[in-house]
């Protein structure tokens, strides 16, 4: 049987209404077969502050604002949580227009490298190109810390391998899992 319309690829599944859940269950299809992606934050020694889940196939860069939003940390002595962290490292699939003006507008400093794509386009622009991207090398050399987080995640069979057909399922065990993180650092 044909199908007449594609199914949902790249939609955000379980951000915001974790009750309801998805048609796709953010599975979509990688090297590997059927899987999902997760997308999150993390801070300076790798404990994760937020995250989300997301098909593979669902591009990097379109998950961004709703992670960076989703970034909660309560004060120890009371008050309001901090929500706006001071730079933010990702590699090349974050460095998109649409994720440099969320970065301008909440004042956040951004270090992520740029694809050989954008770079050869704003030297073929000339002075029209706008002016060159400030990257610093040694902040970006933090970015680390982010794929060690991924791989402490990893540790854990049942998020390396997503066993669960739910996408709620796997979001408790990658909740549960983000919290023992928390609890050995």
């Amino acid at each position: 049987m044909e199908r007449t319309f594609p199914a949902p690829q790249g939609d955000p599944p379980n951000y915001k209404k974790l009750w309801i859940e998805p048609e796709d269950h953010a599975v979509g299809r990688s090297r590997g077969g059927l899987s999902a992606k997760i997308h999150h934050a993390c801070d300076r020694r790798g404990r994760p502050l937020a995250f989300i889940l997301g098909p593979c196939q669902g591009p990097d860069s379109r998950m961004f604002p709703h992670v960076t939003n989703a970034i909660s940390v309560p004060r120890l002595g009371g008050g309001r949580a901090r929500n706006r962290p001071d730079a933010v490292m990702g590699d090349k699939a974050y460095s998109s227009r649409a994720n440099g003006a969320l970065l301008r507008e909440k004042k956040i400093r951004g270090h992520h490298s740029r694809p050989r794509d954008q770079i050869a386009n704003r030297k073929r622009k000339g002075s029209r190109g706008g002016r060159p991207v400030d990257f610093d090398s040694e902040a970006y050399k933090g970015r680390s810390v982010v794929e060690q987080s991924f791989s402490l995640f990893k540790q854990w069979r049942s998020i390396a391998t997503r066993y669960d057909r739910l996408a709620i399922t796997y979001r408790a065990g990658v909740a549960l899992y983000a919290s023992l993180i928390w609890l050995w650092q």
